[in-house]
């Protein structure tokens, strides 16, 4: 089956939590699903949250970007140690007119940011999207195209993709292990064995996979990232072999 593939990366990120403290905004330590949707929406010109249409005298469900788009099959890898990127607290000033009630109106902002964030990103042609789109997709990547600036979590953040190309992977139905995001309650793991000969490993984290119909909320599910060999794959499905890589999709 074919797959496009290419890198996305940047200087910094910021995949904005919607649980806050009164210190500062923090972020997801990996581009999500939708988020990633939302960036391929933008390199064909599709409409986000703030552009929803009327269609039949009724609001649309979702932003025409996810509507689109969700039932796209993606495949996460994290190009860092552990699957972790470091992060930092970035601090300034908002200083619009309406930005605080406070003495000069001036609001101080704590945004916690990824630095130098990098994913190998996989995109599957299963047909679960209109054909006429996956391709638009594809031109788009493959030619450095794009409609709408993409940008990592906020427009300070543009978002860069290199290595692009169509590769041929095949379904595995029995994986030893996978080299992505994937969600950890499909999966018994080893306790010790590791597929790389490396010292074990397991970065997890709830990360939104859909939104909600109802008021668009982030739907969660927790999704890991180990070199920890599978002890049982019984229950787990969406995952195709590339080489020597076991690829989840989401």
């Amino acid at each position: 089956m074919k797959c496009l593939n290419f890198t996305l990366f940047g200087n910094m990120a910021f995949f904005k939590k919607p649980d806050v403290n009164s210190y500062a905004y923090f972020t997801y330590n990996n581009v999500h699903k939708v988020a990633l949707l939302g960036i391929l929406g933008a390199i064909i010109g599709l409409k986000g949250y703030n552009q929803r249409e009327i269609f039949e005298d009724k609001s649309s469900d979702f932003p025409e970007f996810y509507e689109r788009l969700e039932k796209l099959k993606v495949s996460i890898v994290p190009l860092s140690s552990r699957g972790y990127f470091s992060k930092r607290i970035q601090v300034f000033n908002n200083s619009v007119g309406y930005a605080s009630k406070e003495t000069g109106g001036n609001l101080i902002v704590r945004e916690q940011w990824l630095e130098n964030p990098k994913w190998d990103i996989y995109i599957l042609d299963d047909k679960s999207i209109e054909s006429e789109l996956f391709n638009n997709i594809a031109d788009n990547i493959l030619n450095n195209r794009c409609e709408f600036m993409p940008y990592l979590g906020k427009n300070d953040h543009i978002a860069n993709i290199s290595n692009p190309n169509i590769v041929e992977i095949e379904e595995n139905k029995s994986p030893s292990y996978i080299n992505s995001l994937f969600p950890i309650d499909e999966v018994k793991l080893d306790d010790e064995l590791t597929y790389d000969d490396n010292n074990p490993f397991l970065f997890k984290e709830a990360l939104p996979i859909r939104l909600n119909k109802e008021y668009n909320f982030y739907e969660f599910e927790e999704l890991g990232f180990t070199n920890l060999e599978l002890q049982n794959s019984l229950n787990i499905k969406y995952v195709y072999r590339l080489y020597d890589k076991n690829l989840y999709f989401i």
